[in-house]
């Protein structure tokens, strides 16, 4: 287990996920991600202040923006006038998302060149996180109410970058064992999170643990039949468990390259019993973007 989080956090390191470059555009000098490459490219960038910009390159290298600029109330959608001017194709269904503007430049690229292979439905939105954080291990027996510290690496998916509210996540913890409290455990965990606040620059979610393969060392109370006395004895096991344990978090915007995580992780579960604790189970991240 202690290799798979090596080797996660290295493929974190190592990975990259958008290529980018710096373009002149209306005498700006901005770094763009190319998310489509064809007739037309598009590109985005999203700045410090959590907005998006979007950007289609033609065949001569010139750089045409996307713009959706508000007056009081309404959007002024200027984006469906360039993008039927670039394409003859009407964009009046096509949202002002990377999501949307992908699809609508993707489809029309299909219709230029009989070999070009898109592959909007098949992109991922891709984070990886990194944790640590303090735990009374709330389904565990613990009389003393004791506290242990615990560290992660996750990897979350989502349908679209940025824009989905749903979310899956593969998570791996490790909780470190004290003098106090005897437990150590190692524990794969599959996830789903439900964003009901799904900002640029924040996303707050709950979120489910629904199934779970975890290692377990502790120590247990033994007779020892030859001494007619109480031991202490080392006791291990696997189990796979679907617990359904419910937790909160919240994401929140750091540059462009990820966020600063937080997340109470095991608020309750719908299969396991408290250990009449209140639950204490915090953890503290960044979340990168691949």
């Amino acid at each position: 287990m202690k290799h798979i989080l090596i080797t996660l956090a290295f493929i974190g390191a190592i990975y990259t996920g958008f290529s980018q470059e710096t373009y002149t555009v209306n005498g700006e000098s901005i770094t763009l991600k190319t998310e489509v490459e064809g007739d037309l490219d598009l590109l985005w960038t999203s700045g410090d202040d959590g907005v998006f910009r979007y950007f289609v390159k033609k065949e001569d290298n010139t750089i045409v923006e996307l713009k959706n600029t508000k007056t009081g109330k309404d959007y002024n959608h200027e984006y469906v006038t360039t993008l039927f001017s670039l394409t003859n194709n009407n964009a009046t269904d096509t949202n002002f998302t990377l999501y949307g503007l992908r699809k609508f430049i993707d489809d029309y690229n299909k219709t230029q060149d009989t070999d070009y292979v898109g592959d909007v439905e098949s992109k991922l939105g891709l984070k990886l996180a990194v944790f640590g954080g303090l735990s009374n291990n709330p389904f565990i027996t613990n009389p003393d109410n004791e506290t242990t510290p615990f560290a992660s690496v996750e990897l979350e998916v989502s349908d679209a970058l940025n824009q989905s509210r749903h979310a899956g996540f593969v998570n791996i913890r490790q909780t470190f064992g004290s003098d106090e409290f005897d437990y150590d455990a190692t524990q794969l965990a599959l996830g789903y999170r439900f964003r009901f606040v799904n900002t640029n620059n924040i996303k707050v979610y709950a979120q489910s643990k629904f199934a779970t393969i975890t290692y377990a060392k502790t120590k247990v109370l033994e007779l020892d039949t030859e001494t007619n006395t109480l031991v202490l004895k080392d006791d291990s096991g696997t189990t796979f468990d679907a617990p359904f344990i419910f937790g909160l978090g919240a994401d929140f915007k750091v540059g462009n390259s990820g966020s600063i995580s937080v997340i109470y992780d095991s608020l309750f579960s719908a299969v396991f019993k408290d250990n009449y604790n209140f639950p204490i189970d915090f953890a503290i991240g960044y979340k990168f973007n691949l």
